[in-house]
């Protein structure tokens, strides 16, 4: 390494073997242990396009069936290492002031085939599309940020259709479950496993759920989550709407604060809190922030078991765009997105690892930090400069001669068209 650089190759590859280490019970097999160990290192990679195809060529296989054997037929339990994965980032990222942060995000599919994909909104595409979409959880610590849980929103439509989801291997019995129903199966799960966090963050769709914010006060946990406009609540002087509510602040009731520092700085919005009655014990507010350029209005509703200041609600508030961060960062950096699978266990094994190379990059990143103070002349180390290094100084891969690069284009062009064959001859026989 270049003499007073701070970056040790060793000591993330280190790193990434006890990774790997503490995942490797989860699979029956050296082999599937082996290729899962390839396929994190691939989804790592800076492979312009990453898939079964992909990876196995980069990874040296001569075809991606064992790739594809990994993620749909070879016997270990993604919910398991779904398991590892949240304890590892709790260990490493380990904050008392940590936020869970739910939210969606959707991935846009063709066909009808691709478990749980129906015409629906993503706000990927910011439009309606067939799309598939997926709730997660995200530990938010002032160290770092990373995903801890995922589950697959399946709508009515696949719900109602026992032979269609026993096709894509979500099972006879599967129930509709709505998004905020999810998250609450998903911060239950958090919590029963023994980890802490004191509050819940996130948008509209959540903060609008009665039932997701009864969960989290019988549990004691605290919340900030946002609602629209016109939603109700009641105060010692009755019900009114959150909009309503504003207009009935008075100048010298807002503040200035900062919901955290952004690429550009200090996110500085001004905030202003009205208290709220309820049929249970705790301390619940609706908090009201206002753009101080344009004057545009947000609200949340708020709860915690005793009453905080103003700035505890802002500073949880602001926690939520770590989700948005996680979505970007692990869909460009970990292929989040980027799965071609249609049925159920395969989607779940791909995001599982997905969250798993992406968790990788956060410790990294945290543990580089806390080690070192970057000069005045450098930001401190990004994960995308992370896994840059990562793959180019640590990743050695076996030499890729001219003879493997014709295999895979011969193996491609046979696979196209037997596919290619297929398709017209369905065609031809529904004409």
């Amino acid at each position: 390494m270049a003499a007073g650089h701070s970056v040790d190759p060793a000591r993330w590859q280190e790193a990434f073997e006890g990774l790997t280490s503490r995942i490797a019970g989860r699979f029956t097999r050296v082999e599937s242990r082996r290729r899962a160990r390839k396929l994190v290192l691939g989804l790592l990679s800076d492979l312009p396009r990453k898939n079964c195809w992909t990876i196995a060529e980069w990874a040296g296989d001569r075809t991606p069936d064992g790739m594809q054997h990994l993620l749909g037929r070879a016997k270990w339990d993604a919910d398991q290492v779904r398991d590892d994965v949240r304890a590892y980032v709790v260990e490493h990222l380990d904050d008392d002031e940590a936020v869970l942060v739910v939210d969606e995000t959707g991935d846009v599919k063709k066909g009808t085939d691709t478990v749980g994909a129906q015409r629906q909104y993503t706000g990927t595409a910011g439009r309606i599309e067939n799309a598939q979409v997926a709730v997660y959880v995200v530990y938010a610590g002032r160290r770092g940020h990373a995903a801890v849980d995922r589950e697959l929103y399946v709508p009515r439509s696949w719900t109602s259709d026992p032979d269609r989801c026993r096709a894509a291997g979500l099972g006879d019995k599967t129930e509709f479950a709505t998004k905020p129903e999810l998250a609450a199966r998903m911060v239950t799960r958090f919590l029963d496993a023994g980890h802490r966090a004191d509050w819940v963050a996130g948008d509209e769709v959540y903060g609008g759920n009665p039932r997701l914010r009864a969960a989290l006060e019988e549990r004691g946990t605290g919340y900030v989550l946002a609602v629209a406009c016109s939603h109700e609540v009641t105060t010692g002087a009755g019900k009114f709407r959150a909009d309503m509510l504003a207009r009935k602040v008075p100048k010298r009731a807002w503040q200035k604060l900062s919901a955290g520092a952004g690429a550009t700085g200090h996110r500085f919005y001004d905030w202003a809190v009205i208290d709220l009655t309820g049929p249970r014990p705790g301390s619940r507010q609706l908090l009201i922030r206002r753009n101080r350029t344009t004057g545009e209005l947000a609200y949340y509703r708020c709860y915690s078991t005793a009453p905080v200041p103003l700035a505890e609600l802002v500073r949880v508030a602001g926690s939520r765009w770590r989700v948005e961060e996680f979505f970007q960062s692990g869909k460009g950096l970990a292929a989040l997105d980027e799965h071609q699978v249609r049925r159920y266990p395969s989607w779940s094994r791909w995001v599982t690892l997905a969250m798993l190379a992406h968790a990788f990059l956060a410790v990294v990143r945290a543990d580089e930090h806390a080690r070192h103070l970057a000069p005045g002349t450098l930001i401190p180390l990004t994960c995308n400069e992370i896994q840059r290094l990562f793959i180019t100084l640590v990743v050695r891969l076996p030499a890729l001669d001219a003879a493997h690069r014709l295999r895979w284009s011969h193996w491609r062009r046979r696979h196209q068209a037997r596919s290619q064959t297929s398709h017209y001859r369905r065609q031809a026989a529904q004409a």
